[in-house]
């Protein structure tokens, strides 16, 4: 796997880099922190809209996710295509966010079956990642990855599984 030159990437680079790998992968995990010390990740729903550094989504005010949101902001969100062999790890700071209008930006009738009452849902909370930094690799995609594979072993030395690169956002 090739590394990524050592020169580091405007933030507008990165940040086009990672919208281009996460702008058509539908769940994203977001794993945050609770009390305990321990990590969780559960599905989320990414939202349609173009990656500007910061993430959205819809969860509920009662969940735990939530709850480790207001004590332990630290987040995780990782995002993988395994048709295209695109992975990204995105992580930054997590917040819960109460904006009327971003949420009627974001509201799709696909949320109703979360939340019944629909955008007037009591238990409805938007949540915003800021992005701090990204790990991403861009793979050679599976037949090119076979072959790679196998050429590294024939010949003893490392295959070519794509690009693999840290970000700072």
């Amino acid at each position: 796997m090739s590394e990524q030159s050592s020169q580091q990437p405007t933030r507008e680079e990165a940040v086009k880099t990672i919208a281009g790998i996460i702008k058509d992968i539908k769940f994203a995990m977001l794993s945050t922190v609770n009390d305990a010390g321990h990590i969780h990740a559960r599905p989320m729903t990414t939202q349609q809209q173009e990656f500007d550094g910061d993430l959205w989504f819809l969860g509920a005010k009662d969940s735990e996710y939530a709850a480790d949101l207001k004590t332990r902001p630290q987040v995780n969100v990782s995002y993988a295509s395994a048709e295209k062999s695109e992975f990204v790890s995105i992580n930054g700071t997590g917040e819960l966010i109460d904006d009327r209008a971003k949420l009627d930006e974001l509201w799709s009738d696909f949320y109703k079956a979360y939340y019944p009452e629909g955008k007037e849902d009591p238990n409805i909370q938007l949540i915003k990642v800021s992005a701090h930094g990204a790990e991403f690799w861009e793979g050679a995609g599976k037949a090119r990855s076979i072959f790679e594979l196998a050429k590294g072993m024939l010949k003893h030395e490392q295959a070519d599984m794509g690009q693999n690169g840290t970000v700072k956002l």
